[in-house]
């Protein structure tokens, strides 16, 4: 991944990066006592060269410590190399916890991580940032909504942090790109790693006109346990989180859940009670998450002055009448009999006592049209645009 704009490349030099790439890379150490360590002895290099005393006082295991004073390993002094080679190209940067570059909120947070590859603009990462994620198997209705809270948030100012995922994710960064602002991709894989691998052509954009940012060791592949991770660090640098579509075990409410043990603020687009995707937001508004149904309510959570409504978003102005196509005017019993609600072809031509065929080939024209969403199972559903 390669930006265009050609930025500050780290500061860093070889041992003092081979130092922090022992401090958080040694095999078991935890990030919890990797930032200990470094709170007792101030930097990564003086970790490094700290005597066994102060091991025993900061209650190293003896194990992690001979893996952090042993000679570097061929593989480790190849990480070094590789990891001096990338941070040496334009667009590239190298932050350290101790770095006026780090995300400032991110700081703040349990467990923060010790060190960041960015790829892109990084001057984004100290910006004032709200996260956006939701479902990888998102409706039609999902990403246009994902789009466009984005579009108009970065409109308002802030930067949109996603985590470059199928679905929402990608919709998010997607919208934000359009908008004022920009938007940071979070990932769960090493900075030169694209996964998905559907998502390379987003990924590209995001490098060039935004930041994607990843605490993980070059070279790194997609893993389970590292997406949960990333997701704490997308609720860490954020001033709160919005949740656009989620199922009920969705990993989108992991991050939900760390932006709130974060003091973070939580919010939640609300949805069908038929709908699967809506359940888990359900579940969040339940639970205190704020129910947002424009962009405008998230910037008055945040006391943000600028409003989304000016710039397009919101209820707006014109009227539904003047926004119809004349297909819609032409179907509008069946879209108000269909509304919002998942609803199947038959029990529409049921309530309009219309030809179930009739009503197919309606719904067909209006689907091909992008005013109605066939989901699984043969239901349909009205999109607000």
């Amino acid at each position: 991944m390669q930006a265009t704009d050609s930025l500050p490349s780290s500061s860093h030099d070889g041992d003092s990066i081979a130092a922090w790439l022992r401090l958080v890379y040694t095999p078991g150490l935890s990030r919890l006592a990797a930032a200990r360590l470094l709170r007792q002895h101030g930097t990564a290099q003086a970790v490094i060269a700290a005597s066994h005393a102060s091991d025993r006082a900061s209650g190293l295991a003896p194990g992690h410590a001979a893996a952090l004073r042993a000679p570097p390993s061929a593989a480790l002094r190849a990480l070094v190399d590789a990891t001096l080679e990338w941070s040496a190209r334009p667009g590239h940067t190298l932050l350290t916890y101790h770095d006026a570059g780090y995300p400032p909120l991110l700081r703040e947070i349990a467990d923060p991580p010790l060190l960041l590859h960015a790829c892109g603009n990084a001057t984004l990462l100290t910006r004032s940032a709200l996260g956006i994620v939701g479902s990888r198997n998102a409706t039609t209705q999902g990403r246009l909504n994902a789009e466009r809270f984005a579009r108009s948030l970065a409109d308002a100012g802030l930067t949109i942090v996603s985590g470059l995922a199928l679905g929402i994710d990608a919709a998010a960064h997607a919208g934000a790109l359009q908008g004022a602002g920009s938007t940071v991709a979070v990932i769960g894989t090493g900075i030169d790693v694209v996964y998905p691998g559907a998502n390379a052509a987003l990924a590209r954009r995001v490098a060039q006109g935004g930041c994607i940012v990843s605490e993980f060791a070059l070279g790194t592949p997609a893993r389970a346990p590292h997406f949960p991770i990333r997701n704490r660090t997308i609720s860490g640098m954020t001033r709160g989180v919005l949740v656009v579509e989620a199922a009920e075990r969705s990993g989108s409410l992991i991050t939900a859940r760390c932006a709130g043990e974060q003091g973070r603020d939580v919010f939640a687009i609300p949805g069908s009670i038929h709908a699967t995707l809506s359940k888990g937001c359900h579940r969040l508004i339940r639970e205190g998450a704020l129910l947002v149904e424009t962009a405008d309510d998230i910037l008055a959570a945040l006391r943000i002055g600028d409003t989304a409504r000016a710039r397009g978003f919101g209820d707006g102005n014109a009227s539904c009448e003047d926004a119809m196509t004349s297909l819609e005017r032409a179907a509008r019993p069946l879209l108000e009999a269909l509304t919002y609600d998942p609803v199947s072809a038959d029990e529409l031509a049921s309530r309009l006592q219309l030809d179930a065929a009739d009503t197919q080939a309606s719904l067909l024209a209006l689907e091909l049209a992008g005013v109605v969403e066939r989901l699984p199972g043969g239901a349909f559903q009205r999109l607000k645009r």
